[in-house]
């Protein structure tokens, strides 16, 4: 007797598309400042933390004469920050789940969780580099190869010359390029990693594929991550204390609204 054949299942389509409105990303922004306020000490010493290193790196770059990557490294912190709210994800997991919180619970990362991490931010930091080497290379091409005038000649030769223009503008968009493939592979990828047991190429893919097929809302809280960071960084960095707990906090609300939920 001839056995039937077996037909393999058909691979499910998966529609990753939540149909959310722009205005949602307002509504995580609130659920985010309610976990700050949730048990705030945490959190605020983990903004004082993320606002002190900023400041020492920043310090650090200007004392021994690398100012001329004062500006990309600002601009880098868009595309490393992701991972350095690891903590304040698992503080608004915990939250959720009714369990415990604490510092040492925050920086503690989950077993098997850890290396997952490192890899996302490694990722991160390999583009921040890579940024940082193609604002040199920018630099190059439309002032010539000539020592840095110093920060008090920027901002004149930037808004004040022809080639300043054209070095800003061309500089804004590889810049926001960089930020744009690094906010794409993170904004879910590491609060994924944290949440279930996942591996960081899956996390990173998936990130991607949800953040593309959920735009509108994720341009909106993009341009609010922009807005936040940038009034941080022009308050010389005291401002993280607060707003860097409160985008970390409100991206696991982000990634609680539009995660697979198989």
């Amino acid at each position: 007797m001839r056995m039937p054949q077996t037909v393999p299942p058909l691979a499910r389509a998966i529609d990753r598309n939540r149909h959310l409105p722009a205005t949602r990303a307002f509504t995580w922004l609130a659920q985010g400042w309610r976990d700050l306020w949730t048990q705030p000490l945490p959190s605020l010493i983990y903004g004082l933390g993320v606002a002190a290193v900023s400041i020492i790196i920043v310090g650090g770059l200007y004392y021994f004469g690398y100012d001329y990557a004062l500006f990309p490294a600002l601009a880098g912190f868009f595309v490393v920050g992701p991972v350095l709210a690891a903590g304040l994800y698992e503080k608004s997991r915990r939250i959720e789940e009714g369990l415990p919180v604490s510092l040492s619970v925050m920086v503690r990362p989950k077993p098997g969780t850890g290396q997952h991490v490192l890899f996302v931010g490694a990722v991160l930091c390999g583009l921040m580099l890579l940024w940082m080497r193609a604002a040199v290379i920018l630099y190059a091409l439309f002032v010539g190869w000539q020592p840095f005038q110093g920060l008090d000649h920027v901002v004149p030769m930037l808004f004040g010359s022809p080639i300043g223009l054209a070095l800003l503008g061309f500089g804004t968009a590889v810049g926001a390029l960089f930020a744009a493939f690094a906010f794409a592979i993170s904004v879910f990828g590491v609060p994924m990693v944290v949440d279930r047991d996942v591996d960081a190429f899956t996390a990173m893919g998936t990130s991607i594929s949800l953040a593309w097929n959920n735009l509108p809302v994720m341009l909106t809280w993009g341009v609010i991550v922009l807005v936040l960071t940038a009034a941080s960084l022009l308050t010389g960095m005291l401002g993280f204390i607060v707003t860097f707990p409160l985008l970390g906090h409100a991206t696991w609300h982000a990634y609680q609204a539009i995660k697979d939920r198989d």
